[in-house]
């Protein structure tokens, strides 16, 4: 049959879950349909998920293809030191407790980098029974490439700060390879300083010439731009709907800037 080039693109709808948090998400038109789900304490996300599933309208159409962007603990391997045989021995000798868990992993050519994270069991199960071919990818990787391309601009050494779900992800990049990336949980904005401040000594970084930029969910943290400038000069806060030229699915509520990142500048 030849294509006459008015077939309808495929549809894909976009999972996003961690810890805390439960989303949908997916395009109607040029626009961004984003559903967050507020999860029930006392049950697994699983149980969640099977919950959803019978109560949200967008999880009844069809889709072509589903994503599933995971934010669980990752194990950052170098391109040239991956084996796919290995990944579950090394990733539970960097995290416990991952015993109800099966590894995935996201290709990062261009970081020439691994991201190896985990997914539970049951929440597999409960997915690919409801749509099938589902496809895992770590939740940060669209904006860990978006940020190393952004780390080419000017010339000064860059740290981020991201900040999400109670976590603060802290990267740098140099050569299209990561030079840190870390994970934390954090209480406090004292927590964080010291984090960041220690990533930053790590580093060998000047508060002078080199550069720190803070993003994500900072609700709560209103004195922790000003705290950070007593130690670093420049320090910058990325608001998602400047740095995508007012792009209207930035300026959903809520919304994670990974997953902006997703819609605006792909996988």
């Amino acid at each position: 049959m030849t294509n006459n080039g008015n077939a309808s693109p495929v549809r894909r709808l976009v999972i996003r879950v961690s810890r805390h948090s439960l989303s949908f998400s997916t395009t109607e038109g040029s626009e961004v349909v984003y559903v967050p789900y507020p999860l029930k304490s006392g049950i697994s996300i699983a149980a969640n998920m099977r919950e959803a599933l019978q109560s949200v309208p967008l999880l009844g159409q069809s889709y072509g293809r589903v994503l599933v962007m995971v934010d669980s603990p990752v194990l950052m391997i170098p391109a040239d030191q991956f084996a796919e045989d290995t990944i579950a021995a090394y990733y539970q000798q960097a995290f416990t407790h991952c015993e109800q868990q099966v590894m995935a992993y996201t290709i990062l050519s261009d970081l020439n980098s691994v991201a190896v994270f985990s997914v539970a069991k049951d929440l597999r199960v409960v997915l690919q029974d409801a749509f099938g071919e589902v496809r895992f990818v770590a939740a940060l990787a669209p904006l860990w490439r978006h940020l190393n391309q952004r780390s080419y601009t000017g010339p000064h050494n860059k740290l981020y700060a991201y900040f999400h779900e109670k976590k603060l992800d802290v990267f740098s990049f140099a050569q299209n390879r990561f030079k840190f990336c870390n994970s934390f949980d954090f209480n406090s904005t004292d927590d964080a300083i010291y984090y960041i401040l220690a990533a930053w000594k790590q580093l060998g970084m000047t508060a002078e010439h080199d550069e720190l930029y803070l993003t994500g969910d900072m609700s709560g943290h209103d004195s922790l731009k000003d705290a950070l400038e007593q130690f670093i000069k420049r320090v910058f806060v990325i608001n998602p709907v400047g740095e995508f030229n007012r792009v209207s699915v930035a300026q959903i509520p809520g919304i994670p800037y990974d997953l902006v990142t997703l819609y605006v500048k792909g996988l």
